[in-house]
């Protein structure tokens, strides 16, 4: 199996108030996907991966966090989602990274704990580097 990610050109961190955004293009033998993210934004999300409950739960993370993201995937739901929601996971997770450059003004850790109407949510984010993923 061969993929590829590309970083594509953007704006990058480089000072105070500077713009952070990126997109990041992630083709596979499964999925075609784009990523561009602004962590600066109001909320806003165009949403496309197929897979009408990701792109809600896509959508909460942009609505709720002010975080733009435009997110395009083409995968092979003829099969499942998995590798839908893998290849956009890994992607969204690069833009991130590249959006965040340097780290410089942000604190490595934070969590929060939000009140659903059945549900209590934990949130616990660490700009380590290191990964690791509990659900």
């Amino acid at each position: 199996m061969t993929s590829s990610s590309a970083l594509v050109p953007s704006t990058a961190p480089e000072g105070p108030g500077a713009d952070r955004t990126a997109e990041v293009a992630r083709n596979t033998a499964e999925t075609r996907i784009r990523v561009r993210v602004n962590l600066d934004g109001t909320g806003a999300a165009r949403l496309s991966s197929g897979i009408g409950f990701f792109d809600h739960m896509l959508d909460q993370i942009a609505r709720h966090g002010l975080i733009d993201l435009d997110i395009e995937c083409e995968g092979d739901l003829h099969i499942d989602g998995h590798h839908t929601v893998e290849d956009v996971g890994i992607t969204l997770g690069q833009a991130f990274a590249r959006a965040v450059g340097d780290k410089k003004g942000i604190r490595r850790y934070g969590h929060a704990y939000v009140p659903l109407d059945e549900a209590l949510s934990r949130v616990v984010v660490d700009f380590s580097g290191r990964p690791g993923l509990h659900m």
